[in-house]
């Protein structure tokens, strides 16, 4: 094992008791990356489980959440605008020059060009080339990581509510805010209900509405796009749709969301989380399969 695998093989374990994530929720994140492993040819699981801590066997998922909880990190602290994209209030899109910048106007900092940054840093792995200024396994990490979060609706809104993070709100009997609502309390309620609080069954429910479900005709085109660039354009695209149309809806502050809101957004959640895994599947494919055409990163 690398020493920079072991760190942070070392670091995940170390934060595996800090609370209080800040994007899809574990389980978010996790069934996103299950979904896309399961998805994997033969030379991208190959190169997974290389990139990964030995102990993990392979299994991505166990670190899909880590880009969160490193995010306040000094180390790390450049990497916490990378989670999101602020939009203006008055526009329901989203545009690549406008959006994605952090607050001192630096260009491509923002989830979107985080997408496309780390999956260049990986083309290095499939050209067979060193360079020392990238860590791999951190870039698969992120680029994971972030593959969820441009689906979180929310993580692709309005720049005065930060996302919704301002709206402040009740989830049925307890406070919380929009965004909450949309990273966590969405997925929580519906394991509680539906799914006896088992992960797997719920990603099981996920899996099967796109493998012969109710998304099976559509999940073919999920994964159309001319280049990486087109590609997070369009995701970013598709989630401040939804934010505008479904996430901010209904949701003033001070309201409490009951059943009325959870049962016409869980759909979007369930498809979202659907969407990032196989897309997510997509890109790693291209990167690390010799077979494929190389991942076009910019048009």
């Amino acid at each position: 094992m690398s020493r920079s695998t072991c760190f942070v093989s070392c670091l995940v374990y170390c934060l595996i008791l800090i609370a209080g994530v800040q994007a899809w929720s574990k389980e978010g994140h996790m069934i996103t990356c299950k979904i896309a492993q399961d998805l994997l040819e033969p030379e991208a699981a190959d190169a997974v489980k290389k990139l990964l801590p030995e102990d993990l066997n392979g299994n991505l998922s166990a670190l899909c959440v880590w880009p969160d909880q490193v995010r306040h990190w000094y180390k790390y602290r450049w990497t916490s605008p990378l989670h999101f994209i602020d939009t203006p209030d008055d526009s329901c899109s989203f545009d690549y020059k406008r959006d994605c910048h952090d607050e001192h106007g630096v260009e491509d900092m923002c989830v979107a060009g985080a997408i496309q940054n780390f999956t260049s840093q990986l083309q290095h792995y499939r050209q067979g080339t060193a360079d020392r200024r990238y860590n791999l396994t951190e870039a698969l990490l992120f680029l994971s990581h972030f593959m969820g979060d441009i689906h979180q609706p929310m993580h692709c809104a309005h720049t005065s509510d930060r996302g919704g993070n301002s709206i402040d709100l009740r989830w049925f009997r307890h406070k919380s805010n929009l965004h909450h609502v949309w990273d966590r309390e969405i997925i929580l309620t519906a394991m509680k209900d539906y799914y006896d609080n088992d992960v797997d069954l719920l990603q099981q429910d996920i899996v099967g509405n796109f493998t012969d479900g109710i998304w099976f005709d559509d999940v073919s085109h999920w994964t159309d796009c001319d280049s990486l660039h087109t590609c997070v354009t369009k995701y970013a695209t598709e989630s401040i749709n939804i934010a505008c149309k479904w996430g901010y809806k209904d949701a003033d502050p001070g309201v409490t969301l009951g059943d009325n809101y959870f049962n016409s957004r869980l759909p979007f959640v369930m498809k979202r989380i659907a969407q990032g895994g196989v897309r997510l599947a997509m890109i790693l494919n291209k990167v690390f399969n010799h077979g494929h055409e190389a991942m076009v990163v910019a048009t």
